[in-house]
């Protein structure tokens, strides 16, 4: 199973593991940590867009370390590890539950961020898992998004609720928590309109399918993920802010990390906001969305 998903977090991440490489290729370089080293591999988190908060903490605590004697000719495991520990937090990585069914997921992000595709992902994930699954198509303010959605649940093999074009999407959602009920289906699925953080009617709009939602099902919904696009690297912690002040934003699904180089920013997403990753996507393909596993992630830069 790791080594499968080693695998496919290589090949995904090819993109980002080539400016990684330049780290990688620096420790067997250099002998020695001292200044022009540390200016080096500074220089190489940057170009990967790992972020200044994550960078210049790793800096010193390398710098630190070298001085108490605490790393040595091992400096690239130590760097490895800390990397890895600056995403933990392995118990906010698992999607929470409901006490009783169904547990709602509401998913949230900006279109063009892969939000449709990563609905579909994520219902074939608990599908697979012998999950039985109801998807809300909440967007109702573009009906492609219904139809995409569509064709994506009747190829996955899982019912979608949808309303017409236009209408209402807190009544969308109530419906879907409603038949979920009535049905004892496990897990709810909400897609929402793709906003920005300007588009004010839209937010609210959230903020009521929210409310609506823990009405029908109190103590939901149980997770908000928001859809970040991997490829916009730092920019997406400004869209994670602004959905943070919508509503809480209880993890992130990081998409596109197969298209782009910028795949470090997971780090400072994750110093920045504090919002556990769940899931990346690292292709185009239905199995292509894995859980996050850090040790897993870092390892796949650097091999």
């Amino acid at each position: 199973m790791f080594r499968s998903l080693m695998e496919k977090l290589k090949q995904g991440l090819a993109k980002t593991r080539n400016l990684f490489a330049g780290v990688a290729s620096l420790f067997r370089l250099k002998g020695r940590v001292d200044g022009e080293f540390l200016k080096e591999l500074e220089k190489k988190l940057f170009l990967a867009d790992v972020g200044t908060a994550a960078t210049s903490s790793l800096i010193e605590r390398v710098r630190q370390a070298y001085m108490d004697k605490e790393v040595g000719v091992d400096v690239e495991a130590f760097v490895k590890t800390h990397l890895a520990s600056l995403l933990e937090g392995a118990e906010s990585r698992v999607l929470k539950t409901g006490l009783e069914s169904p547990t709602v997921i509401l998913i949230a992000g900006v279109n063009g961020s892969g939000k449709t595709t990563s609905i579909a992902k994520l219902a074939y994930f608990l599908n697979k898992q012998g999950k039985t699954v109801l998807v809300g198509a909440c967007d109702t303010f573009r009906a492609a998004a219904i139809d995409q959605l569509a064709i994506w649940c009747d190829r996955i093999g899982v019912e979608l609720v949808k309303g017409q074009p236009g209408g209402d999407p807190a009544s969308v959602a109530h419906d879907t928590c409603e038949k979920a009920k009535a049905k004892k289906v496990e897990f709810v699925i909400l897609d929402t309109a793709g906003r920005l953080h300007t588009q004010n009617h839209l937010m609210r709009e959230l903020e009521k399918i929210h409310r609506v939602a823990g009405k029908v099902v109190p103590g939901s919904p149980h997770e908000v993920l928001l859809v970040l696009d991997g490829t916009t690297g730092q920019n997406a912690i400004m869209q994670a802010e602004n959905f943070q002040k919508a509503v809480h934003c209880t993890g992130i699904i990081l998409t596109k990390l197969d298209g782009t180089a910028k795949g470090g920013a997971i780090f400072s997403i994750k110093q920045r906001l504090n919002i556990p990753v769940k899931f990346i996507g690292v292709g185009e393909k239905l199995d292509d969305l894995e859980p996050f596993d850090p040790e897993a992630y870092v390892a796949a830069l650097f091999s």
